[in-house]
């Protein structure tokens, strides 16, 4: 019965329209696969305004969980205002993919090299210096990029919420602070029922959503379409990661550092964040969002973007082309995106009224039907 009422493409919908109203247009490219051993290739699908850049470059990287476009969605506006804005699909997920069964697991470097390969490959981008964002995972791969690709490639880096120094002791207090059943980390961050779903989400977010925005009916769908279509391959990028291994060894970066953290990420604590300022010699800058989790550009949008935007443009005026930050652009974002958490991964909170009345409206026909 579930099967005949999904959320997700309604959120996907939803998505897609903050990226074209930004200007924003869905594009894919065919590369080499950029593993030396490898013949095959690899296809990555990323959005970015039509034609050469009038901007300063800005990548966004995404994390594990939802779609790019769910977890870029409330920046893409005010960002593309003063930057040429990019958010690929890392190798794994939504659009992008590898044609070699038999390579091995993407990692952070593997995916690192396709995103230099990828901007190399976008009209105008060859060469060009580019700024950097990546959120939690997103950010393993943006600190690798910028580490290989030097600060003549890649300008100032932002990293949000992703714990470069994790290691296996970090895995097992996450266990610990998820309290007893989890038999490794993967089942939470992999869930595959209901109850691994919403303790994720409870651990995510600061102000998780409502029991009536996520019965199990809800939960397994967005399961089914994130988490189980493509799991095989989920898992095997799981594999790949790297950080804590002897392969990521975090070093100071050249370029200019901005870390982000949500004051209530129970994924990676808040003191993480002082910890990779501390490895990259102390020259970073860190922002704390209150009261927040692990994603604090969807749970507090306005800030995190001003936080973002005061410093890009700080960090090197002569490459915004000396553009100002104009707060007003933030003005419908700060409503449209408002601070009620209600949502998977703060999403639902994000939703203009005439959506939430939608989806709930379709929840309470559900609910009746059954």
């Amino acid at each position: 019965m579930g099967a005949s009422l999904s959320l997700v493409p309604l959120i996907d919908y939803f998505a897609r329209r903050e990226f074209l109203a930004a200007g924003l247009r869905p594009h894919s490219v065919t590369l080499p696969y950029p593993d030396g051993g490898s013949t095959g290739t690899c296809t990555v699908h990323y959005w970015a305004p039509a034609g050469e850049p009038r901007l300063p470059p800005l990548l966004l990287i995404h994390g594990f969980g939802p779609r790019a476009t769910w977890q870029w969605r409330c920046q893409v506006g005010p960002l593309s205002r003063q930057f040429h804005v990019i958010v690929p699909d890392l190798l794994g997920f939504g659009g992008s993919s590898w044609d070699s069964p038999s390579a091995p697991p993407p990692s952070e470097a593997t995916q690192a090299a396709a995103l230099a390969a990828l901007l190399d490959s976008v009209e105008g981008l060859k060469g060009k210096r580019v700024a950097v964002a990546g959120t939690s995972y997103g950010g393993f791969v943006a600190y690798w990029l910028a580490r290989a690709a030097g600060p003549r490639r890649v300008g100032p880096v932002v990293i949000a919420s992703s714990d470069l120094l994790k290691t296996a002791a970090d895995d097992r207090a996450f266990l610990k602070r998820a309290g007893e059943g989890w038999s490794g980390a993967h089942e939470l961050l992999l869930p595959a029922e209901p109850a691994a779903m919403r303790r994720l989400m409870e651990m995510a977010v600061h102000r998780p959503p409502p029991a009536m925005m996520t019965p199990d009916f809800v939960l397994r769908d967005f399961i089914q379409k994130l988490f189980m279509d493509n799991r095989e391959q989920l898992t095997h990028l799981f594999k790949g990661i790297t950080v804590g291994t002897d392969k990521f060894q975090v070093t100071p970066l050249s370029q200019e550092v901005l870390i982000v953290w949500g004051e209530h990420d129970q994924l990676f604590p808040v003191d993480k964040a002082y910890s990779i300022q501390r490895s990259l010699d102390g020259n970073a800058r860190v922002e704390i969002i209150k009261k927040t989790g692990h994603a604090p550009q969807l749970e507090d949008p306005a800030r995190f973007n001003n936080i973002m935007l005061d410093f890009l443009m700080a960090a090197d005026p002569a490459w915004t082309n000396g553009s100002s930050i104009r707060v007003s652009h933030h003005l419908r974002y700060l409503i449209l995106c408002t601070k009620q958490s209600i949502g998977f991964v703060s999403f639902f909170q994000r939703i203009t009224t005439d959506e939430k009345v939608s989806m709930k409206s379709s929840v309470t026909k559900y609910q009746r039907k059954n």
